[in-house]
């Protein structure tokens, strides 16, 4: 009996109390978890407020407002861009320059002023680079530059023919709530339930289950605040538009994370606090924004 004492003892605790024991370390450690995650959704919803009421305000206004509102956006997010690829040295004023050209192309005149903008942006970055006194890497740089303006720009030109058109203000507004609500439910029911990941290699926590769920609650939110609030298409117009847009957001987000993920950043910047950089709140509204001017041309 002696023997056997000593032999348990120096085996050390028994599994029963090392089970004891990570429980234990698991309840301490399970407030804190509850704490710090109360803390980060008060900040965000103290960020998301302003934003909120900002994008209400300039969709509402629409017009001059509503360009040089997202124009200022869309130099934010330009510049985040241009600063993750500052290496290469991209031709910022240039891609500033062009993007509002476009912008204000769309409000005041025809989709042919938005491609005369392109067309332009081109030897207009040509010329400011070739100004400049060094000439390292001035391939990339006019093409970094370009591709800000039509990952920005042009889907900012569409904002505007979409806001301009019948139905409008309403339309833009279903399509922002169909993106960014199918996007909040893509990642809370991502955490909940995601088991199967969609794309490891680009974004490691997005999952198909998140990409299921939020496709669906992006769909049913934009024909629900349609169906209930604006009437002026039928259930399954906006049913169709609504999963066009629930479609197209979490592709703009994919495409997000594919170029962080190569520039080997976490967030594009810090512009909206813990939300992160312009880049990162519109990413999936460049994508959707698009789709749903195309499909409302198309459908009503």
């Amino acid at each position: 009996m002696a023997l056997r004492l000593r032999r348990r003892a120096r085996r050390g605790p028994s599994a029963a109390a090392e089970r004891g024991a990570a429980r234990a370390r698991v309840r301490r450690r399970e407030p804190r978890e509850r704490r710090r995650g109360d803390r980060e959704l008060r900040r965000r919803v103290v960020w998301g407020v302003p934003a909120a009421a900002f994008a209400i305000f300039i969709v509402a206004q629409g017009g001059l407002v509503f360009a040089l509102g997202i124009s200022a956006l869309g130099v934010v997010a330009l510049h985040e861009l241009y600063s993750m690829t500052r290496s290469v040295r991209p031709v910022d004023i240039a891609g500033f320059l062009a993007l509002v050209g476009i912008v204000l192309g769309a409000l005041f005149g025809e989709p042919f002023h938005v491609v005369l903008g392109l067309a332009c942006a081109f030897p207009v970055t040509y010329a400011l680079a070739v100004a400049r006194p060094w000439r390292e890497q001035v391939s990339w740089a006019v093409a970094v530059t370009l591709f800000g303006v039509l990952w920005v720009g042009l889907p900012l030109a569409h904002a505007v023919f979409l806001r301009e058109g019948a139905h409008g203000g309403a339309l833009l507004l279903d399509a922002l709530i169909g993106t960014f609500v199918g996007d909040s439910i893509a990642y809370s029911g991502g955490k909940a339930w995601g088991r199967r990941r969609l794309a490891p290699h680009i974004s490691p926590s997005k999952t198909v289950e998140g990409l299921v769920l939020g496709i669906v609650g992006g769909t049913l939110a934009f024909w629900l605040f349609e169906t209930s609030y604006q009437e002026f298409m039928t259930g399954g117009q906006a049913l169709l538009i609504g999963f066009g847009v629930a479609l197209a957001a979490p592709l703009g987000d994919l495409f997000e994370s594919l170029v962080k993920r190569d520039l080997d950043v976490k967030d594009t910047g810090g512009f909206f606090g813990p939300h992160g950089g312009v880049l990162d709140r519109l990413d999936a509204v460049l994508f959707s924004v698009p789709v749903a001017y195309y499909m409302s041309l198309a459908i009503l």
